[in-house]
């Protein structure tokens, strides 16, 4: 078993633990903003009894469930994460643990093994079926936050220190339009660092989703009416933001409710892939099936073809491409 570089946790605590019914489950975030449960804490919200610390190893290689468990999900739970946890006095006690979500994937697993009349103890069956009703995969994150205390005001702090270094006063209003909470889900739908340094190198990429997922889905002609009357400058740069242009009574509103409409598809999305599978849903019904636009790796994260540095360029641009 490979074990990872040994992290600390900056929140959460064996004292404070996520409670999910009467399960109740240890849970920390690292000092790199993964949220983590403890192996031996998984195990004992499933309901095992066992004091091994390799029991959840061998349930799950060994098990009716192997076969319902994707690749990337077994890859992760053979490769647990190693990280230090606070203790009593400010000590730390090294552990192993594993992402949040991987809890979800393992129940739901079980669930499926279940259905195939394999033979799994039934207290674990229970124990799956009650996290499953208790909490949806896109809610485990913002659990496991409250509960450990674990904030973003740090960053945010920072990132609108930076938004008013990079970008001018006249055009602050523009970040108004966006809220943090869509460029956050995005960031995380790509795995990418939600992180002051993260946000100094924001992929150029986005611009160009930004535009298909809210531009191109006002009415029919709007996005190039704007593209075609948005001031520019000598050179040909755009000198303001596409919604300045829109209306306050009809255009901004529909901007608005697109921008929200897409954060609710974000955050009911597992990677990037997800996402445009969702998004190509809705709009099938509409214009046919589309395809999607970006390669995928086995994470479902973006490929990209391009990352701009810089995030002068990136962060005056983002609806703009």
């Amino acid at each position: 078993m490979t074990a990872k570089k040994i992290i600390k946790a900056e929140y959460g605590s064996d004292k404070t633990p996520l409670q999910l019914g009467e399960i109740e489950i240890p849970c920390y975030v690292l000092e790199d903003g993964t949220r983590v449960f403890s192996g031996r804490g998984i195990q004992k919200a499933l309901g095992s009894t066992s004091t091994s610390g390799s029991w959840l190893s061998k349930f799950v290689n060994d098990s009716a469930i192997k076969p319902y468990l994707n690749t990337g999900v077994l890859e992760q739970l053979n490769n647990p994460i190693a990280f230090q946890r606070p203790q009593a006095g400010g000590s730390q006690s090294s552990t192993y643990g594993y992402e949040v979500t991987i809890l979800i994937d393992i129940c739901d697993s079980i669930l499926q093994a279940k259905k195939t009349g394999t033979d799994i103890p039934e207290n674990i069956i229970e124990n799956a079926e009650l996290i499953i009703r208790s909490v949806a995969k896109v809610g485990i994150v913002a659990l496991v936050d409250e509960v450990t205390g674990y904030q973003y005001k740090r960053e945010n702090d920072e990132l609108q220190k930076i938004l008013a270094k990079y970008i001018s006063a006249e055009l602050l209003p523009w970040q108004k339009k966006f809220p943090d909470i869509y460029y956050k889900e995005l960031f995380r739908l790509n795995g990418w660092d939600f992180t002051v340094n993260g946000i100094k190198k924001r992929p150029g990429v986005i611009g160009t989703w930004t535009k298909k997922l809210i531009y191109e889905q006002l009415p029919a002609g709007i996005l190039e009416e704007l593209e075609k009357n948005v001031p520019k400058s000598n050179v040909g740069n755009k000198t303001a933001r596409l919604h300045q242009l829109l209306t306050e009574d009809i255009g901004n509103p529909h901007l608005t409710a697109q921008i929200n409409q897409m954060v609710t598809l974000f955050q009911l999305s597992d990677n990037m892939q997800h996402m445009w599978g969702q998004f190509n849903k809705l709009k099938s019904r509409q214009q046919g099936q589309l395809e999607l636009p970006y390669n995928f790796n086995e994470k479902g994260f973006t490929i990209e073809p391009k990352e701009v540095d810089g995030a002068t360029d990136n962060l005056e641009n983002y609806d703009n491409k």
